[in-house]
């Protein structure tokens, strides 16, 4: 049978990132508490969290790859807020800041989670942050714990499997 690998959400020995966008701050400082809260609850220190605040969601991406190249981070969490308005702007960035969080991961192969709130209006977001939608922070750093702890298992030594032994056969051949 094939070796499955799962993650747990352990951090234990484990550094993280957490990246944040200070636009709609009133919604990302909740979403970073629930990511803090979560990642202490998985035993991860508060000296083994950096927190890097950047001006927007366009910008989590970017600050993403420096943290997780330069740092010695086993997963950065990317937290942000768009909120629709009377442009389509919000929908410019919130691709934008989805495809560079995407290439942050790639380009670093480290987990970079995804911890964006995208809604038509400050309520719905709100509801999202810790409201009674939960809150996307604490579900981003829970995918980060277990992420971490899966790239943990695939990048350690595989064990050789055993062979069972052959005896010989007495007396012939």
């Amino acid at each position: 049978m094939p070796p499955v690998y799962e993650g747990a959400r352990r951090g234990e020995g484990r550094r993280f990132g957490i990246v944040v966008s200070r636009t709609n701050d009133f919604i990302t400082r909740k979403l970073l508490a629930g990511a803090e809260e979560t990642l202490r609850q998985g035993g991860v220190g508060g000296d083994d969290v950096d927190v890097v605040w950047v001006p927007g969601s366009f910008e989590l991406g970017q600050a993403a790859v420096r943290l997780a190249a330069r740092r010695r981070v086993d997963a950065v969490i990317c937290l942000g807020a768009v909120i629709r308005g009377e442009t389509w702007h919000h929908e410019v960035i919130g691709h934008a800041g989805a495809r560079g969080i995407e290439a942050a991961a790639r380009e670093t192969g480290r987990p970079v989670t995804f911890g964006v709130i995208t809604a038509d209006s400050s309520e719905q977001a709100l509801e999202r942050a810790g409201g009674s939608r939960g809150n996307l922070g604490a579900r981003a750093a829970q995918a980060a714990l277990e992420m971490a702890d899966v790239y943990g298992k695939l990048d350690a030594p595989r064990r050789p499997r055993r062979r069972a032994k052959r005896g010989r056969r007495k007396g012939g051949d």
